[in-house]
């Protein structure tokens, strides 16, 4: 590549400002790819956090729906008297260019939406349970589709970075070494030539 380029000043002072802007895309892609890991770590220690409330619960809520089914029969028609929970929407936050999901569900706090008469307090406990496990499940669902499009973002980064470091980082510097020896070269081939002309004046 650098023999096709002419050993001008002008294209020297291009080719150092060419390495230069690469220089700064890659320092740039360095640190985003260390803030992107950095926030993904911290995320998936929350999703082994949550990911362990969320057995803990899920294991006091089936427990809790099998005593209620034990003293009242089958519970499936409690079930059906609640409603779809639709509360849940979504927004976003972004994080160095990288748009990650924010999931929110509505925090009201739970109401019954069966007779407390034919009820009792297992079936309470079972609904509450499992509102919990709704809850768990949100936020869970939020944290690993960040750590996913995180991962996705620092795969990119990592490959940019690469590019820069590896392939137009070195091309500059070859085209700057090659042009600042030619023009050298043509420097030493002038004085040569002008201590030639002196001499024969003399």
């Amino acid at each position: 590549m650098a023999d096709q380029i002419f050993p001008t000043k002008s294209n020297l002072m291009n080719a150092k400002k060419s390495l230069a802007l690469a220089q700064l895309g890659y320092d740039l892609m360095d640190k985003k790819r260390t803030i992107l890991i950095r926030e993904m770590m911290l995320l998936i220690d929350r999703a082994g956090e949550v990911q362990s409330r969320i057995e803990a619960v899920y294991q006091d809520a089936y427990l809790a729906l099998q005593r209620a089914n034990i003293t009242l029969g089958m519970v499936e028609e409690y079930a059906q008297t609640v409603p779809l929970d639709m509360s849940l929407t979504l927004d976003c936050r972004s994080v160095m260019g990288v748009e990650l999901p924010i999931v929110h569900l509505d925090d009201a706090p739970p109401q019954l939406h069966y007779s407390l008469h034919n009820s009792n307090s297992q079936l309470d406990e079972a609904y509450l349970k499992f509102t919990q496990v709704k809850r768990l499940t949100a936020e869970l669902s939020e944290v690993e589709s960040c750590v996913f499009k995180l991962a996705g973002a620092i795969k990119k980064t990592q490959k940019r970075a690469n590019a820069l470091h590896n392939i137009l980082i070195p091309k500059f510097q070859g085209i700057i070494k090659f042009i600042s020896e030619a023009l050298e070269e043509k420097e030493r081939e002038e004085f040569a030539r002008l201590k030639v002309i002196q001499n024969q004046k003399r």
